[in-house]
């Protein structure tokens, strides 16, 4: 009896089968990306619409275990509609009704009295089933207000039925002995093919948890109303998580969605660095990330031995008393030795001047190459933001014009789109006539001089010795200015390479270096490559050959390898 009363060890041992919903997903995982995605919109496109929550949850990338005891289980509503597809099969027919409008399209064409001049057409595009030569002989009658148009017109209406029914047999294979008359056959057909989008949908739900990919509304025609409310209540969880991950990553959230905060511009550069930095593999690129120490302006904390010749402005003061203590023991007056001296490690921390000068005429559109062009700009400023907060960098927008812009406005640029597709163009226009507009000159153009003048302006106002240009282009320059005239002159000429090499020649002697990244292009051809080397030789800088998604690891390089030769 003794053994009776006695409690069981362990007490009452609850199994817990679902996730929690209040802490899903685990606390552990990695929350997911939002804004990769957004940005490279944001490249690709030039501007962003408000992303919706709807949106958002398209983005969550989730454990599919995580949902697995929440809601309805998505296998079984795929079962479901399954099973709704399989008893549609096994019900009907499609034999009898190919052959309805097979006959009533025939039956409608045979009885019509086509005019004499399109009579010829007429008969062809019937006898072979054309719609689209039908649609051509319906405009050419005059459309509905010519009586043959009318009856044309009803004509390509039995032909789309019987385009859909045909359709529907072959794709679905029918297996029952029901006939089906044509608009039950039109409403099956609209009925399978919505069982076909919900099933992809739910196992796209269940590979990757993305409950916001379903079509509630579609899938309430399939199942009862309370598998719906439990499926919304974890779209609604979901939701509720992308929210408090969105404001975490610098979303900020509107009447009208999420939008892109100065934060998230920080987080997205944070992630390309650290992308970019990952893949610059040390045989390729030999990145060390320790500074050239030696006699200069910034002391760091670190010391070494006095050695003679060094500057006794860097005495560790507090250090070489303490040694000189530790040596000889307390007592005054205290007594330096040579080798009780340490000083402290210093380093150069010059300021670096650089201006990018990112070309955005209508020839990089092709193979996105501003997408890579905007993607580099964002690495760097993120770079030097990070790293280098004493260095000066701007940015020009470089097409026929060239535009100083901050670096808030460098993801919404676009190639300006092409207006004149003559194969010759030479145009000279006077900018100094009030009459005239930069609007209404052609955009497309590039105008490589102009970039120039307006970078060298604004690196001699640096005070630093250490003034370089990114020139970041495809090809040859094809317009420039004389004075108040602007040149359009396409195939490139002479004159305006000239005047471009003038220009490279101007920033030589202000002691600026110009360094071109030449992307590749379809059009680009050996003279663009050797304009190139001349343009850099005028200069005393460098051409680089790189692919697009190579360009932003070669110029973060260069510049750190520049920045640590200037240290050196």
């Amino acid at each position: 009896m003794a053994g009776s009363h006695r409690r069981p060890l362990g007490g009452i041992i609850h199994t817990y089968q679902k996730f929690d919903p209040q802490h899903f997903p685990s606390p552990t995982q990695q929350p997911p990306d939002l804004l990769s995605a957004a940005f490279d919109h944001l490249l690709f496109y030039g501007g962003l619409r408000e992303l919706s929550e709807e949106e958002l949850a398209r983005a969550v990338r989730l454990d599919p275990s995580q949902i697995a005891g929440l809601g309805p289980s998505l296998e079984a509503l795929r079962e479901l509609l399954l099973e709704r597809k399989r008893k549609i099969l096994a019900t009907y027919e499609t034999e009898h009704v190919q052959y309805e409008a097979r006959q009533r399209y025939q039956q409608a064409g045979a009885r019509m009295q086509p005019p004499r001049s399109i009579r010829k057409p007429f008969q062809q595009a019937f006898a072979e089933e054309q719609l689209h030569e039908l649609e051509q002989l319906w405009y050419r009658v005059g459309g509905e207000r010519h009586p043959f148009g009318a009856e044309l017109l009803r004509l390509m209406n039995r032909l789309g039925e019987k385009y859909q029914i045909d359709e529907l047999a072959a794709k679905y294979p029918f297996t029952g002995r029901t006939r089906l008359s044509i608009p039950r056959a039109l409403e099956v057909k609209e009925e399978l093919e919505a069982i076909d989008r919900l099933l992809k949908q739910l196992e796209e739900a269940a590979r990757t948890a993305q409950i916001g990919v379903i079509d509630m509304e579609e899938l309430s025609r399939f199942v009862e109303t309370a598998q719906i409310e439990e499926l919304n209540r974890l779209h609604e969880q979901i939701q509720e998580y992308l929210r408090q991950i969105a404001e975490g990553q610098g979303l900020e959230r509107t009447r009208q969605g999420y939008q892109l905060s100065p934060r998230a511009y920080r987080l997205f550069q944070r992630r390309l660095l650290e992308q970019i930095f990952s893949e610059l593999a040390p045989s390729r690129t030999g990145r060390h990330a320790n500074c050239v120490v030696g006699e200069g302006a910034v002391e760091m904390q670190s010391t070494r031995p006095y050695e003679f010749g060094d500057s006794v402005t860097e005495l560790d003061l507090a250090s070489s008393f303490t040694n000189a203590l530790l040596r000889a023991g307390p007592g005054l007056p205290v007594r330096l030795q040579p080798e009780d001296l340490v000083v402290h490690r210093t380093r150069n921390s010059p300021k670096c001047a650089t201006v990018v000068v990112m070309d955005m005429s209508g020839s990089m559109r092709y193979d996105a190459a501003y997408v890579n062009v905007k993607r580099m700009a964002l690495a760097l400023d993120g770079l030097i933001r990070r790293e280098f907060p004493g260095d000066y960098l701007q940015f020009v927008e470089m097409y026929t014009f060239a535009k100083l812009r901050a670096p808030g406005e460098i993801a919404s640029l676009l190639p300006k789109p092409p207006t004149l597709y003559d194969p010759l163009v030479r145009l000279r226009i006077d900018m100094s006539r009030l009459e005239t507009s930069e609007l209404r000159v052609p955009q497309h153009f590039t105008n490589i001089q102009q970039g120039l003048t307006l970078a060298r302006r604004l690196l001699v106002a640096q005070d630093t010795p250490n003034r370089q240009v990114i020139l970041i282009t495809d090809g040859s320059p094809t317009a420039h200015f004389e004075g108040p005239h602007l040149y359009l002159l396409y195939p490139p000429d002479r004159r305006t390479e000239a005047a471009t090499l003038r220009e490279a020649q101007l920033c030589q002697r202000e002691g600026i270096t110009i360094n071109i990244f030449l992307l590749p292009s379809w059009s680009q051809s050996r003279e663009d490559v050797q304009f190139a080397y001349r343009l850099a030789q005028m200069a005393r800088g460098r051409v680089f050959f790189t692919a697009g998604r190579d360009l932003d690891r070669y110029v973060l390089w260069d510049y750190l390898k520049r920045r640590r030769a200037i240290i050196a």
